[in-house]
């Protein structure tokens, strides 16, 4: 480290190690005419990147969050993760920013990149998908789209599809006030060990609770509350809580770093601190009390669920790993059609079960964990058809006409309804991955619908 820094607290807490992530095929496109892969385009391709922990500079053109370390699951670390300076076509730079003389284990080293590919979908399975879907969509390829942002773990995408930007920000700056607590007792008694998972399932089944798919005028087009345009306290706060470098303030000579990610490169980073709080874990969440949670949070009757959720997680009754496994024995593509609805039905049917999980919910849980053959459907969804297909449809007509008009690219005919209607809000809102976070609650269907009438 460098001398000047040794005596120097605030900075030596900055200092960084840098890994480098591989793209795949060294970032060229797998398929001829396909798209080589582009980091803007995947983090924002959906209302997800907009929730809190995560952060995009538009500056800097990077994405900056905390994620967990494998050696100890109530830790995390902010990371940058932003196009490689010295190899841009085939390789990402994931800065991982913590205090001097840290020692990053290979398993935490390891744990950070795969959560990146997981937000990037940058696995084999997942470009193959995207440059499929290219090739049969000449706009997507053109615009680099075919990869749709999700979390680093499948909880974290599960408790956001139950609402909004407000809420993800509430639960990140809580996360934070119990890992700075000096005593958890405040918030929550000892959460029990995880359970491991039961291969096997139960003669008994759960009890399905199955609610209703609302249609809200209000509802967000990206995840957003409605009351959110007029109480911005929180999208400031999760603003502010941010302290990252303009892109024109450089980093140094990044050359250096060796193509094996285990040799680290220490440099001056934003610290974990000026990240706020990581997206609580299960085990943080579990046994918190529901009302406190639900006032803290300003969740109402959702804070139950996600206490629900967390709970049965942590006891073994639901296996996220389980769930992933599942959805890995069947990924949608174009030769695979035929085995495709099978492992959607089973996971579909696994979270059913689960307590507020209706079929908007389920739908979009599962475009998270890769499957796109189903468009979820919702009063944004019936604007959409009606202003760009001139097609009017209501709730239980809708289905049928996106069939119609997406079934040609079976089986991403997701990816195709999204591709269009994300372009649609970059033309009406100006470029998405240009805007601050404080406008973010610009994204509300009523601001939609009330700028469609305007124009």
């Amino acid at each position: 480290m460098p001398s000047q820094e040794r005596g120097d607290p605030a900075a030596a807490r900055r200092v960084a190690v840098e890994l480098e992530l591989e793209l795949p095929l060294g970032g060229a496109p797998p398929y001829p005419g396909a798209a080589p892969f582009d980091l803007e385009a995947a983090v924002c391709s959906h209302g997800l990147f907009m929730m809190a922990p995560n952060r995009w500079d538009p500056a800097s053109r990077a994405l900056v969050r905390p994620l967990r370390l494998a050696s100890d699951r109530a830790a995390s670390v902010a990371v940058r993760v932003s196009r490689h300076p010295a190899r841009p076509s085939d390789a990402l730079l994931v800065s991982v920013l913590g205090a001097p003389g840290d020692a990053l284990s290979p398993p935490d080293q390891t744990s950070i990149l795969e959560q990146v590919r997981r937000m990037l979908r940058l696995d084999e399975e997942d470009g193959r998908a995207a440059a499929e879907f290219q090739a049969m969509h000449a706009v997507a390829r053109e615009a680099g789209f075919g990869r749709i942002f999700r979390s680093p773990t499948l909880f974290e995408d599960m408790v956001k599809w139950t609402r909004t930007l407000s809420m993800s920000t509430a639960l990140c700056e809580l996360q934070l006030e119990l890992r700075s607590s000096s005593s958890t007792e405040n918030f929550q008694s000892r959460t029990p060990p995880i359970r491991e998972c039961k291969r096997k399932r139960s003669n008994k089944r759960n009890v399905r609770v199955k609610l209703e798919t609302k249609f809200n005028e209000d509802k967000l087009v990206c995840l957003e509350d409605p009351n959110l345009a007029t109480d911005t306290a929180n999208l400031q706060t999760y603003e502010n809580s941010f302290n990252l470098p303009s892109a024109a303030s450089g980093t140094g000579n990044t050359s250096e770093v060796s193509l094996d990610h285990s040799e680290l490169k220490l440099r001056n980073e934003p610290c974990l601190e000026d990240c706020g709080g990581d997206f609580p874990t299960p085990e943080e969440l579990a046994n918190l009390d529901e009302d406190f949670l639900a006032k803290r949070c300003n969740l109402g009757y959702r804070a139950r669920r996600i206490v629900m959720l967390a709970r049965s997680i942590v006891e073994g009754k639901i296996c996220l790993q389980k769930l992933e496994e599942i959805r890995k024995m069947s990924v949608p593509t174009v030769e695979g059609l035929s085995t495709t609805p099978s492992t959607y039905d089973r996971l579909n049917e696994e979270l059913s079960t689960i307590s507020g999980f209706g079929p908007f919910t389920r739908a979009n849980v599962l475009m998270c964990m890769g499957f796109f053959h189903m468009i979820p459907a919702d009063t944004e969804t019936i604007r959409h058809l009606k202003q760009f297909h001139k097609r009017a449809s209501t709730i239980s007509s809708v289905q049928k006409e996106l069939d119609n008009i997406y079934g040609k690219y079976a089986p991403f005919q997701f990816l195709a309804y999204w591709c269009e209607l994300w372009g649609f809000y970059n033309k009406q809102f100006g470029k998405i991955s240009d805007m601050e976070p404080i406008n973010y609650r610009l994204f509300t269907a009523s601001k939609l619908k009330k700028a469609t009438v305007n124009s």
